[in-house]
């Protein structure tokens, strides 16, 4: 695909334009895409973060048009604060996942979280919004949020990922929202459909989805496996485990690397063939 610019929009098909949020990070590779779905009376999927800059790229790209819905297909600080703004301007309606609630895990377990984020109506999985020649339907993907949504676009045979499906890096699953059995469930999900390409809110297109969806499995399973072997060997804490699986791992990433391996760990701990003793854990013989 062309290179991306952010503030520039580019047309992927007849139904969808994107453009690219200036946020670029070790987290949002070149940035949060937002989609627009639809002429003349639209849907905006993933407005972005809290960025004028970015509001008023996506106003300037629908000028003209009726801006329908504002879409979220969850509340990380890079997808929907944008869509205060956003309506603000437009008197467009949030639609899309559920706000989400907490549980108190200490002061920055809702750090990446938009508390604010305030839908007008909640989509539950299968249900729809349209506008004139389009179709968006809500399937739910927990996993890498609890509240996480992606949205089928029948007329193109897509579907957008948010962040369930990123185009250049595995989806970050971090407890305690992030669910490594309800995610990996998602991703069995996704293989049962028949969408043509997907749309992530980071990276490329994904132009053979079922393939990529399991190599994303095969890549966790081959997680799980490490985690396994290394306590195969003995007692470990999440940061042993993290410098034996993560060698050469960006410092940056190695926080959310630690949470990934903490997800698989609950997640084996809940099939009974893991148990934790403090801070290390231990395979169950």
């Amino acid at each position: 695909m062309s290179e991306q610019v952010s503030g520039v929009v580019q047309t992927l098909h007849p139904l969808i334009r994107r453009l690219l949020a200036p946020n670029p990070s070790p987290f949002t590779y070149k940035g949060t895409q937002t989609y627009i779905i639809g002429q003349g009376e639209v849907a905006v999927i993933d407005p972005g973060p809290d960025d004028p800059d970015h509001v008023a790229a996506i106003l300037k790209a629908v000028e003209g048009e009726r801006v329908a819905a504002i879409v979220c297909t969850h509340t990380h600080r890079d997808h929907s604060p944008a869509s205060r703004a956003l309506k603000e301007a437009t008197g467009a309606p949030i639609v899309g996942c559920p706000p989400l609630a907490l549980a108190d895990e200490g002061p920055r377990s809702d750090a990446a979280f938009d508390t604010a984020y305030a839908p007008d109506r909640v989509l539950a999985d299968g249900e729809t919004i349209a506008g004139p020649g389009w179709t968006l339907e809500a399937v739910a993907t927990p996993g890498h949020t609890s509240n996480h949504l992606c949205f089928a676009l029948g007329e193109a045979g897509a579907l957008f990922t948010g962040d369930h499906v990123m185009g250049w890096s595995t989806s970050v699953v971090a407890p305690p929202d992030g669910d490594m059995a309800a995610y990996m469930a998602s991703l069995d999900k996704l293989m049962r459909r028949d969408d043509r390409i997907y749309y992530p809110a980071h990276g490329d297109g994904v132009e053979q989805p079922q393939r990529f969806v399991r190599h994303l499995a095969g890549h966790r399973k081959s997680r799980e496996n490490q985690i396994l072997k290394l306590l195969g060997d003995g007692p470990q804490t999440i940061p042993d485990m993290v410098a034996r699986m993560y060698v050469g791992l960006d410092s940056r990433l190695v926080g959310a690397a630690g949470r990934s391996v903490q997800a698989h760990l609950l997640d084996l701990e809940s099939r009974d063939l893991v148990w934790r003793d403090g801070d290390h854990w231990l395979i169950v013989s």
